[in-house]
């Protein structure tokens, strides 16, 4: 009898053990534990650049789905979206309430050039993971003085300097004018097309304006006023589909090229009115949506049937979906490559490390791909002309 009660207690003491021993190899920061990983981001619920705010939405959506599915590695993903505004101020407030308050394990997907800056330090200071941010500032790709931080599409400079060597191949001659956003995600393209360009004598005008600004129609014909005959667009959705209507309303016909952030068919070239955007120029990394070509693409379906099971009323012609999704996807893979060590640690090692990740939304010919020695997961652009209908590529991959 004393022989069974002890088969028996060693019987009930091994799951015990089992368990003790997966819970001794498991590692956390604040904001992960057996059940849950918690993440946290800054968007423009409300303000001046508000379109934004679907990265955000259309991310949460995919981290809903992913949990529908299990989870990561078991755990539940809880993502918590703070409205910033994008107002730098807001968003230190709500990145501290986020870290300090909420507890979250990493901050992911902030917009915003101005916003992420205001919180760059900060976070870098408390080691808190700063990934995949929603612009392409070239500062991001700094590991010896912000470790912390990942940004995820091309720079705008990489952009930038594409679109110098096509002026300098198509328009030899050009006369070129720049409207940017004054801070740094306009400063970034100007100083980048200057440096393509092989200098600024080529440039005969330079109008910044402010995101608080109700139009941008004096700048408009600023550029006009001084000659020029090319005109790069490096502003935000709003204040680009206000560019492209007042080109048209003075019957004015430069080429014109737009910043990749603003090539939102729903979202910036139907507002400006087709027939005034007809011609214009951008680039691309993601699949368009709205491209017929793209219907039997197998990772253009698996995205339809993503949208039409969590987000039935979105407009599926907004890349601003197809950019959350993906950034979403490329945070998930980190977190699944992370396993049971849910450190802030080990989440930047594997942030920094992926090696030709595919995701379906990616142009053909493009992966994601990182180091510890250079932060810049996406780094291929495809340059692309409005039809009137949509976005046709044209030209070789540009791989930087």
């Amino acid at each position: 009898m004393a022989r069974f009660a002890s088969l028996r207690a060693a019987c009930i003491l091994l799951p015990l053990l089992a368990n003790s021993d997966a819970s001794a190899q498991s590692k956390y920061d604040p904001g992960a534990d057996d059940k849950t990983i918690k993440i946290g981001t800054t968007a423009p619920l409300s303000g001046p650049v508000s379109a934004f705010a679907q990265i955000a939405k259309s991310a949460e959506a995919y981290v809903r789905k992913v949990n529908d599915d299990g989870g990561v590695n078991g755990r539940r993903i809880q993502m918590i979206i703070a409205d910033d505004a994008y107002s730098p101020p807001k968003t230190v407030e709500q990145t501290r309430r986020l870290v300090e308050s909420e507890e979250v394990l990493l901050i992911f997907g902030g917009v915003g050039t101005p916003t992420n800056s205001a919180v760059h330090k900060y976070l870098n200071d408390r080691k808190v993971p700063q990934l995949f941010l929603g612009s392409g500032a070239a500062k991001w790709d700094d590991p010896r003085n912000f470790p912390w931080t990942v940004g995820w599409q091309p720079t705008y400079r990489d952009e930038a300097i594409a679109y110098a060597k096509y002026i300098k191949a198509s328009h030899a001659n050009a006369k070129i004018g720049v409207l940017y956003q004054n801070d740094d995600l306009g400063k970034d393209y100007l100083k980048a097309l200057e440096e393509g360009l092989g200098g600024g004598e080529a440039i005969v005008a330079r109008a910044a304006y402010e995101t608080s600004a109700p139009t941008v129609d004096t700048q408009i014909l600023q550029l006009k006023t001084a000659g020029s005959d090319v005109v790069l667009v490096a502003a935000t959705p709003k204040f680009a589909a206000q560019a492209l209507r007042k080109i048209g309303e003075i019957g004015w016909k430069p080429v014109t090229i737009i910043s990749n952030v603003s090539a939102s068919i729903s979202g910036v070239l139907e507002p400006a009115g087709k027939d005034n955007s007809t011609g214009v120029i951008s680039s691309q990394y993601l699949k368009d949506a709205t491209d017929p070509a793209n219907k039997d693409d197998p990772g253009y379906r698996e995205w339809l049937a993503f949208m039409d099971k969590y987000m039935p009323d979105a407009n599926k012609s907004d890349w601003l979906n197809v950019y959350g999704y993906t950034i979403a996807q490329t945070l998930v893979t980190v977190l699944k490559a992370s396993g049971n060590d849910l450190t802030r640690a080990n989440v930047m090692k594997q942030a920094t490390t992926m090696k030709d990740v595919k995701l379906p939304m990616l142009i053909n010919g493009t992966a994601v791909n990182n180091s510890p020695e250079h932060f810049t997961p996406m780094t291929s652009l495809q340059l692309i002309r409005f039809d009137g209908t949509r976005w046709v590529p044209f030209g070789d991959l540009l791989k930087n």
